[in-house]
Parts: structure tokens; C-alpha cells; sequence
């Protein structure tokens, strides 16, 4: 999308002035649909960070998540631009990748098409 969707814009802000992370999402991007729960972003961050520290090859990598964040968008003034995924998977057949889920991080923008509500499988 040129435009970002503003209903999913102001979902989004939702999520991150309340600091919720229950808002179930399902969304297609770039032909992937990728479904879970939205977390704000510093939540997302820090969590991302705390996955990464627990990695002894990638625990480098940890403090880019969370050394010099800014200011969180709502106190800027400004909308969110991305949405912050977590228990996120990605759909492929009858699976969902990772099993477990994972974090994704998803710019607005690239959003194609997105309905409330994740999906879930069963081996019925």
C-alpha cells in the first residue's frame, strides 16, 4: 500500500498508548499471511533483546533492540508505521512457522490485507 491503512494505523496506536498485547491480527504481506497477537513496540523490543541476550552467538546483537531508544511515538506525536508481532507465525498450508511462534515486525504500509482474529490449526 502507497497509503497506510488509517484503521489499522489507529489500531495499531491503540495497542501502543494502551501497552496491550492481546490484539489478535492476521495480515498479508508480500503474498505471506502472517498471524498473531500485536505487542507494542518497546514491549516487542525488549523481549526481542532478551531472546537475543540468551544466545551466546547472538548476544551481541541484543542492545540494538533496546541502547538508545527513543521516545515512544505516542509522546512524539506521531503514528506507529510498523506493527509489532508476537506468538506471531507465518501460514504455510496447514502449518504455522514457528510452531511456537515468533517476532515480526511489519511496516504498515506493506500491509495488503488484514482482518481481526489470528488462525489457529488442529489435526482434526
Amino acid at each position: 500500500m502507497s497509503n497506510p491503512d488509517e484503521l489499522l494505523v489507529d489500531l495499531s496506536a491503540m495497542v501502543e498508548s494502551g501497552q496491550s498485547n492481546q490484539m489478535s491480527l492476521t495480515v498479508v504481506v508480500g503474498g505471506a499471511v502472517i498471524t498473531g497477537r500485536l505487542a507494542p513496540e518497546a514491549v516487542w523490543r525488549e523481549r526481542v533483546s532478551e531472546v537475543l541476550k540468551d544466545s551466546d552467538c547472538l548476544g551481541p546483537f541484543a542492545d540494538v533492540f533496546t541502547a538508545g531508544r527513543a521516545q515512544s511515538r505516542p509522546e512524539r506525536g506521531e503514528p506507529p508505521t510498523h506493527l509489532h508481532f508476537h506468538l506471531a507465525r507465518i501460514l504455510q498450508g496447514s502449518v504455522g512457522i514457528p510452531e511456537t511462534g515468533g517476532m515480526y515486525r511489519v511496516a504498515i504500509e506493506d500491509v495488503g490485507a488484514w482482518t481481526v482474529g489470528d488462525f489457529s490449526y488442529s489435526d482434526q
